[in-house]
């Protein structure tokens, strides 16, 4: 069924509460064409009518944050609430609480095609943050000093951070951490750019879910890896990292680093080296507050 634009318009100022509920992807799209009153029945379309929207309402001096819509989640959440889920006022109601609990980007005239990527980014990038605190706060307390092993291993993930970041050299530092685990490997990515003032300019939400990342490696002692790329113009990249072992940290050789960047991890082919890029062995970072190893 095709919409006008006035049709359109009003179907989708029903449906918005500040913040668009978005379907990304066709699967997500299909399962949602089971209700009635939910009248399109063409992704591509859909998305196009969607971006034709936030285009009008940015120009108008709307403020509008999209959010991604899960169906499987809006059933569950119109089940909890008692709510039937085949009506805009529930779904408007969905979309309300994802502005407060779900993956959000703010609208600022950005295509779709740009704005879904980063947005199901989002999405994972807050799953494995919950999914990582969840764990953490499940490995108890330490059999032999009664510490809370969780919140141990989160305090010294961040004076670990901390003395990373201080250590490193001047530039827009990129790092990652990777931890091995059931049923797959938790990755996360933070961006530490210089700041004018000479400071550290970092995002609250990225540093949170790579510290939590980089606890749940220290509490569980699960093997891992953590890596820091830096940029500073006129300059050559510079590469170096770090192991999880245990509750430690140990430096990676300059040849291991090569090996990780030059290494397909899927294949296992050799991947040529990058032009301007130095790969090295780390900064010291001293005495990391030897303490006792907490046990579960």
């Amino acid at each position: 069924m095709a919409h006008t634009d006035q049709q359109t318009v009003r179907l989708l100022r029903r449906e918005m509460a500040g913040t668009i509920g978005l379907l990304t992807d066709e699967h997500d799209f299909r399962a949602m064409r089971r209700y009635r009153t939910f009248t399109f029945d063409d992704h591509a379309a859909y998305l196009r009518e969607m971006e034709d929207f936030l285009r009008r309402r940015a120009a108008q001096g709307g403020h509008t944050t999209v959010a991604l819509f899960d169906p499987q989640e809006y059933a569950d959440f119109c089940a909890a609430k008692n709510l039937d889920p085949d009506r805009p006022a529930s779904r408007t109601r969905f979309t309300s609480e994802l502005a407060h609990t779900g993956a959000t980007l703010p609208y600022e005239g950005q295509p779709l095609d740009e704005l879904v990527p980063a947005l199901v980014d989002e999405a994972v990038r807050q799953a494995t943050w919950e999914y990582a605190a969840t764990l953490l706060s499940h490995l108890g307390t330490c059999a032999t000093c009664g510490d809370d092993i969780g919140r141990a291993a989160f305090a010294r993930a961040s004076r670990l951070l901390d003395r990373i970041l201080d250590t490193a050299p001047p530039g827009n530092r990129h790092l990652v951490i990777s931890v091995s685990g059931t049923p797959e490997t938790l990755i996360a990515v933070l961006q530490a750019d210089d700041d004018p003032d000479g400071g550290v300019r970092l995002d609250d939400a990225e540093t949170l879910e790579f510290t939590t990342v980089l606890a749940l490696g220290l509490g569980t002692h699960s093997p891992g890896g953590l890596v820091m790329r830096i940029s500073r113009p006129g300059t050559r990249d510079r590469v170096y990292g770090w192991r999880l072992r245990g509750d430690e940290v140990q430096p990676l050789t300059a040849g291991e680093v090569f090996d990780a960047y030059c290494n397909d991890i899927e294949t296992g082919e050799l991947i040529s080296p990058e032009s301007d890029v130095d790969y090295t062995e780390p900064p010291d970072l001293g005495d990391m507050d030897p303490a006792h190893r907490h046990r579960h």
